[in-house]
């Protein structure tokens, strides 16, 4: 097996060039107005005999720019995050940026360990799905003078440039729909709203359906750690299995709808016409799923085409693009549902 190549250094060629290691940068970065015409020759020379290439890295962390932006997701696997990414990068690589992609995996310690580290490496901004409790590291970007997109959520005390689909209304439509089809009682099975806005909006949708409607309902909180999916399994047997009533089971929170889905396992043989579930976004394998599931989707690649567009306004001081954007979504119609 042939030999690995080593790379050259700055400071080799600043040692075979017989000049200094600043010296050889200034040659690097252009400013050799007040090198001489044969220091200039002599490390222009070496530099060709040994094939030298700067670090990429290197030089862009010397920058004032690095042209790399930081984006922290929730759940890396999940297709909204994908499709997110995607959306991200189509309008970050036209502009010469490139991605550092990070998952928080919704774990407030992870996700300040990340963005320490995304500061760190210089990253000229920052678009974040945050978890529940975010403003320490808000607050620690906005202090590195890093400008700060958020995308699936805003913070209703802390003022942030943002984008985020209608999840109130989007909630509202979906649930009215389906309710009005048959079913007599929900079950919400979702995760406390506490600062996120997506919680709230699609929580307080479904709070002012039910109520609009006048149909009883019961809620199972789910932990911000995961579901509990035999805790799950258990409590709505307890709801269901005694019950007449055609009852719809609501499932807001995106990450949450897959584990939900398998606790429901035991009532796939009565969808959908006792028992409903419908859910948020996962459109990848709620299609194909059997049954399929009936989910409200996000816009997931607009959402990050107009996140990073705000960004990159906000980088270069433009002011051009509204900082504050609400896409709708839509609803993709499965078994699960009557």
């Amino acid at each position: 097996m042939p030999a690995t190549k080593k790379r050259v250094t700055i400071n080799e060629i600043a040692r075979l060039a017989g000049t200094s290691k600043t010296t050889v940068s200034f040659y690097l970065n252009g400013h050799t107005d007040r090198m001489s015409k044969e220091t200039h020759d002599r490390i222009g020379q070496v530099i060709r005999e040994t094939g030298y290439e700067p670090s990429p890295l290197a030089r862009s962390m010397n920058a004032k720019q690095t042209y790399l932006i930081g984006v922290v997701v929730g759940d890396i696997a999940n297709h909204f995050s994908n499709q997110i990414v995607k959306g991200i990068d189509s309008v970050a690589s036209e502009a010469g940026y490139r991605l550092l992609i990070s998952s928080s995996n919704f774990d407030r310690d992870n996700e300040h360990a990340l963005i320490d580290r995304l500061i760190s490496v210089g990253v000229d901004g920052f678009i974040v799905q945050p978890t529940a409790r975010f403003r320490e590291v808000a607050e620690a970007i906005g202090s590195s003078g890093k400008k700060l997109v958020f995308f699936d959520s805003k913070y209703y005390d802390y003022t942030a440039s943002w984008v985020k689909t209608d999840n109130y209304e989007a909630t509202k439509r979906a649930l009215s729909e389906v309710l009005a089809k048959g079913y007599g009682r929900v079950l919400v099975v979702a995760a406390e709203p506490q600062l996120l806005s997506s919680r709230t909006e699609r929580l307080q949708g479904t709070t002012d359906t039910i109520e609009a409607l006048g149909l009883p309902s019961e809620h199972f909180v789910i932990p911000d750690k995961g579901v509990p999916v035999e805790e799950l399994t258990q409590w709505l047997h307890e709801q269901l299995d005694e019950c007449a009533v055609p009852t719809l089971v609501f499932a807001p929170n995106c990450w949450a709808l897959p584990d939900i889905y398998v606790a429901m396992s035991d009532f796939y043989g009565r969808m959908p016409e006792e028992v409903g579930l419908l859910g948020f976004d996962n459109t990848d394998w709620a299609e194909v799923a059997s049954p399929s599931v009936s989910v409200i989707a996000q816009p997931a690649f607009e959402e990050g085409v107009e996140a990073a567009k705000i960004l990159l306004d906000l980088i270069s001081g433009a002011g051009k693009i509204d900082p504050h954007q609400v896409l709708p979504c839509t609803v993709q119609w499965g078994q699960s549902t009557l």
